[in-house]
């Protein structure tokens, strides 16, 4: 594997004992409002009509308070190994698993919002090492966005998605990968294809569940499935994306909220795992409380949830329309994800689709709801790409 730089250093997330004492402090202090007035027994998504149930938000509570163990998870970042690297002026947190294979292919992952580099602790070293020689592995690298997790904040306006894919490029070569494999869902997803579109010679190909086909296109020709897809976007915009509108237009004035207030972060931040996960009514149908309480217990620690609200300032809704993806392409479309494109629409943007791939089971978080198909669909789609003829 090639020797990073040395504007590499490495680094331990640690929470002071006052901190972890202070957040408890917060969850028994918590000021809760009434109950919801949709009153329907569980298992039942109505009951979500509102938002998140009272009862619900009130045993995790009581569970983050008394039972969870953030130190188990700094010591899975730590058996991993994390570091960091200023970039253009900003600190810039990272995970960093090579393989120990000859063979492997460095592999960059990104996460979105409301995740971080918690969505990905679980599947590293299938990634890296997989039980089955037969099976591709590769060096795996897992940013934290800038304003995420312990990555800086950024202190000014400009560190939207075009700039953090040409930090990425910067990263990865810093760690000797000059070319490298691409992986990215939500805003990663939306970082990777601009990875892939503007930075060809770097990128070997991507694997996205969030492809974005250029504006503008109709619905002539879809198939009924595919419109019922398109329809359900835009019924996610239109009707259920009001915290992207906030994070957009007012990042600061919620983020005060977010950043004092534990019960309202993690509020916040489920109410999105329960809606956009593969369940019927809660998110732990699919994914276990504690995986959900590492990442936001995350955005607690390092006071984040303002600065990664920012995101939405920076870049929604700014993917360049005339973008367009020459580099092999592998697209996975899960079938709980609010946002679904349709492969004619992908097609118009994605111009080497070598793997399209309609799973029967998962949603928006499919690394933390079925981390088993994931990692197997990751590496048969970027299987896919690596086997696809060189232009």
């Amino acid at each position: 594997m090639p020797r990073p730089t040395d504007d590499v250093h490495p680094f331990d997330a640690r929470a002071t004992d006052s901190d972890l004492e202070d957040l408890r402090a917060r969850i028994a202090a918590a000021r809760l409002p009434e109950p919801e007035t949709v009153y329907r027994p569980a298992p039942d998504p109505r009951r979500w009509d509102q938002g998140v149930p009272l009862g619900d938000l009130a045993a995790v509570l009581d569970h983050w308070r008394t039972a969870y163990d953030w130190r188990r998870f700094e010591r899975r970042l730590r058996e991993i190994g994390q570091f960091r690297t200023v970039i253009d002026g900003l600190g810039i947190h990272f995970l960093h698993r090579p393989s120990p294979r000859p063979d492997a292919t460095a592999l960059i992952l990104t996460h979105g919002w409301p995740g971080s580099v918690a969505e990905f602790t679980a599947v590293v070293d299938q990634l890296a090492d997989p039980a089955d020689p037969a099976a591709p592995a590769f060096h795996v690298v897992v940013p934290s966005l800038p304003g995420f997790g312990y990555s800086d904040k950024p202190a000014v306006t400009g560190w939207g998605t075009e700039k953090i894919a040409a930090a990425w490029v910067d990263l990865m070569n810093r760690l000797g990968y000059d070319t490298f494999l691409a992986h990215g869902g939500d805003w990663g997803g939306n970082i990777t294809t601009i990875l892939a579109g503007r930075y060809p010679d770097h990128v070997l190909g991507i694997h996205t569940t969030f492809a974005q086909g250029p504006p503008g296109l109709t619905m002539d020709g879809l198939t009924d499935a595919e419109r019922t897809w398109a329809e359900s976007t835009r019924d996610f915009w239109s009707n259920r994306a009001a915290y992207a509108k906030q994070q957009a237009t007012r990042p600061q004035t919620i983020g005060y909220a977010l950043v004092d207030s534990p019960a309202g972060l993690l509020a916040w931040m489920l109410d999105k795992f329960a809606e956009w996960s593969d369940t019927e009514d809660s998110a732990f149908e699919r994914i276990p409380v504690d995986r959900i309480l590492d990442d936001v217990t995350l955005y607690w620690l390092t006071r984040t949830a303002a600065s990664a609200a920012r995101i939405y300032y920076e870049s929604h809704d700014s993917l360049d329309p005339e973008l367009r993806v020459d580099v092999p392409s592998a697209l996975t479309m899960y079938p709980r994800d609010p946002e679904k494109c349709p492969r004619p629409w992908a097609e118009q943007r994605y111009r080497r689709i070598v793997r399209w791939h309609e799973p029967e089971a998962g949603g928006h978080f499919p690394s933390l709801e079925v981390p088993g198909d994931f990692v197997a669909d990751l590496r048969e789609g970027l299987a896919a790409v690596l086997a696809a003829p060189a232009r």
